[in-house]
């Protein structure tokens, strides 16, 4: 007989299978609900005790689900009588976090994070000239002046910076770039929060160019708005660089 050994056994083989989680099937047919557009953002899911009697799923599982989609910006928590699970549709703050999680979990070099910068934020900002509104304009005059009135206040003055930059990503309107810079504005400044490096004079030249990248895009000229912001980036890039240099201490051979 075919497929048998001698003593009447099937000779067939089976590879081992690795069978999905309750949870996972759950939160994959929850997510994919969602992402087609069959749950709109603020729909209450069913309460946990419905969901379990509708899937026949233990409370354990369908708990377990929901908090996968909750990691995953898909629904927002609430307590209390009025809470429940409530869709909501992943937005630029979901990218930011998952680019920080990849940033700090491969340890990414800070020579990387600005070479990526100065591969996309010059692009930000012609797309920013081109797309801004008055709120966007509002937005960048506003970290502008917290830049100039920062003073010595070192963290004052890298929280304007982050929100200058974010607010030049944000006015381009494509929210993958605005996610982007998010985390990238966030790794590059947390790695130069350093008294030695942001002296008067990173300060005053960094007033001076956003502010000149700011007229541009007010402006809409967006040739004038790449090119200053390309030719600001890299001269911060630079200055990092140098001063790495200049403070780096050799080990005696």
């Amino acid at each position: 007989m075919p497929n048998t050994t001698r003593n009447g056994r099937s000779s067939i083989q089976l590879t081992p299978m690795e069978v999905p989680k309750a949870s996972d099937v759950l939160a994959n047919e929850l997510r994919e609900r969602i992402l087609s557009g069959d749950y709109v953002e603020g729909t209450p899911l069913p309460p946990e005790r419905e969901l379990v009697v509708q899937t026949k799923m233990s409370r354990t599982t369908v708990r377990e689900a929901l908090r996968i989609l909750e990691v995953q910006g898909l629904v927002r928590i609430k307590a209390g009588r009025a809470g429940g699970a409530f869709v909501q549709r992943p937005g630029e703050q979901s990218m930011a976090d998952t680019v920080a999680l990849l940033i700090r979990g491969r340890q990414i070099r800070l020579a990387a994070l600005l070479e990526t910068r100065e591969a996309i934020e010059p692009f930000c900002a012609q797309l920013a000239a081109r797309h801004r509104t008055d709120e966007d304009l509002a937005r960048l005059d506003a970290a502008n002046e917290d830049i100039a009135g920062a003073g010595d206040k070192l963290d004052d003055f890298l929280q304007a910076n982050i929100d200058w930059h974010v607010a030049v990503a944000s006015a381009s309107h494509n929210e993958l770039l605005s996610g982007l810079m998010i985390s990238l504005s966030r790794a590059i400044y947390a790695a130069t929060e350093n008294e030695g490096f942001i002296d008067d004079k990173v300060r005053e030249i960094t007033v001076k160019a956003h502010r000149s990248v700011t007229r541009a895009i007010r402006e809409k000229d967006a040739e004038a708005a790449v090119r200053r912001m390309s030719r600001h980036v890299h001269s911060y890039a630079e200055s990092i660089k140098d001063f790495e240099d200049r403070t780096d201490i050799p080990l005696d051979e």
